[in-house]
Formats: C-alpha cells, sequence, structure tokens
C-alpha cells in the first residue's frame, strides 16, 4: 500500500508510505491546506530524522571513521512498512538496515504515528534504541501549508501569533546551509509575526530556545491553522521566496556550526537515547474554521 487516508467529519488526512509523509490535509468543505508539492519544492511534510539540518561537508564522523550523510537525514527518502492503517489512525515503522547503516552507523526503530480526531491531525515520532550503546540523533517536522491559505488574499494578510512572547534574538544559516555565527534581530511584534517574503530572502527563520509550545497562522477569511508541539527544542520557519508555501517546524536538533566537525555523538543539541529505551516527540495540527 502506497497511501492512507484517515478521516473524522471536520478533517482528512493522507499519508504516503515513501518517507511516512503527510501528504494531504483537508478541512471539511474539502480544501487542501498542505502545500503540494509542487516544482518550487518537490515535498509536502518530510519527516527529517537522523539529522536536522547539515553536518559540515555532509560527512557524519564517528572516531576515525566518517560516513556520508546528506541535510536532513535519509527518513524523509525512505520507505516505512505499515504497522496499522485504520480509520482514524495509522502506524508506520523505519528500522535500521544495511544501507542506512553505511550513512548512519547505530541500531535505531523509528515509528510515527497519525492520529485524527475532531479537528485536529496528532502526530507522534518514537525513537527507539535497540542497541547496546547510546544514540545519538536528531529529529524534526517539516510541514509546509498552503500561503495564501485562501485564492485572492495576499501573503502579506497572513500572520504568526504565537502563545507566548520570544524576545530573544534569532538564527539563521548560512548560504552552505551551516548554522550561522551569529544572532539576528527578533522579527516579532509582541507575540506577533507578520508574514512576508523578506523575511525568508536571507535562509529559515530559527527560533533556538521558543518559550512557546504553539502558534496559529491565518489570515482574514480564512482557517487559522494552530501547531502545538511536545518535547522539541527549536522551531524553524521557512519558505522559497517565489514559492506559494511556508513551513512550521518542529525541531530536536539544528544545523551544525560552522566550526564544528567533530565526533558526531558529541554535536550540540542532540537526543541522546539510553541502550534499550525510548523517546518521544509529538506535534498536532488543529484546523479552526
Amino acid at each position: 500500500m502506497d497511501r492512507h487516508q484517515i478521516a473524522s467529519p471536520q478533517l482528512s488526512a493522507t499519508i504516503t508510505a515513501e518517507g511516512a509523509e503527510l501528504c494531504s490535509l483537508k478541512a471539511s468543505d474539502g480544501k487542501e491546506l498542505l502545500w503540494q508539492a509542487g516544482p518550487a519544492w518537490p515535498r509536502h511534510a518530510p519527516v527529517l530524522f537522523p539529522i536536522v539540518g547539515r553536518l559540515k561537508g555532509d560527512r557524519l564522523r564517528l572516531g576515525d571513521d566518517s560516513f556520508p550523510l546528506n541535510q536532513h537525514g535519509f527518513a524523509r527518502d525512505s520507505r516505512f512498512h505499515w504497522i496499522e492503517s485504520g480509520p482514524t489512525q495509522c502506524h508506520l515503522r523505519l528500522e535500521d538496515s544495511a544501507e542506512t547503516r553505511a550513512r548512519y552507523p547505530f541500531p535505531f526503530r523509528f515509528d510515527i504515528l497519525y492520529a485524527i480526531a475532531e479537528d485536529r491531525l496528532d502526530i507522534t515520532y518514537v525513537i527507539v534504541n535497540p542497541g547496546p550503546d547510546s544514540l545519538p540523533a536528531s529529529v524534526g517536522a517539516h510541514p509546509a501549508f498552503r500561503w495564501p491559505l485562501g485564492e485572492g488574499i495576499a501573503k502579506e494578510a497572513h500572520s504568526l501569533t504565537f502563545a507566548e512572547p520570544e524576545p530573544a534574538p534569532i538564527r539563521r544559516l548560512d548560504p552552505d546551509g551551516l548554522l550561522a555565527p551569529t544572532l539576528f534581530p527578533n522579527p516579532l511584534q509582541g507575540k506577533n509575526l507578520p508574514l512576508n517574503e523578506d523575511l525568508f530572502r536571507t535562509s529559515a527563520v530559527i527560533f533556538e530556545e521558543p518559550a512557546s509550545r504553539s502558534v496559529r497562522y491565518a489570515a482574514p477569511g480564512t482557517p487559522t491553522l494552530e501547531l502545538s508541539w511536545e518535547g522539541f527544542h527549536e522551531l524553524g520557519l521557512w519558505m522559497k521566496p517565489g514559492a506559494d508555501f511556508l513551513c512550521i517546524e518542529p525541531w530536536y536538533g539544528i544545523a551544525s556550526a560552522r566550526d564544528f566537525d567533530g565526533n558526531f555523538p558529541t554535536k550540540p543539541g542532540l537526543l541522546h537515547i539510553p541502550p534499550g529505551e525510548e523517546h518521544r516527540l509529538s506535534y498536532s495540527i488543529r484546523v479552526i474554521v
């Protein structure tokens, strides 16, 4: 089975086995809320694992060895197996293999669970360490929502409203995708971030330790999308200028700093999962009409 739909009376979601990716999210009126993988960016909501962002030289270093590992890791391009596919929930799994160990030399099990209830879609990531040593990893969500959310609405009419004030400076990426060493002024006005493409001319907007655990994305006359999260440390915002999407991305982990080229387990910001244990993170998308 390549894809599966789950639904409630208020919401429907379609998930594909390739990358365990959410590829459609529709309100009860049938309007699509996700970016539909156009030429500007051929994805919908990729899953980032076992890294978020880029490693220096796209190499994972472990002792005297190094392994090729491209930006955001390999989960988004891996076929997951269906564990469950019911009318309101589904469960997919990716496990280590000879192919993954050639790029990421650690045993792991990565489960993704989708569940829909009323006006909310819940997504849970479960990373399991079946190995004898600590498992270093990062994980992130990358959903791309339509921007504008409705026909005939200007992009500049949209805004993000954070649950809490976020006064701290933001981070950005250098042109090569590594974390820029400097801090940048925070663009929020109180809890509100007015949206325009100029915010993203340089790179993604990264909130390194946001106080908020939810944001609301909306414009006058459109549904409000409320994205909330648990267990993630960072929040990234990204779009490609000229394209009609906005990515709202909870992360646990971030791109390597320019001066980090060391042993992967010492990379700042990683999860470290003890042998035989698991780590859960989750986020939800609520559609308020």
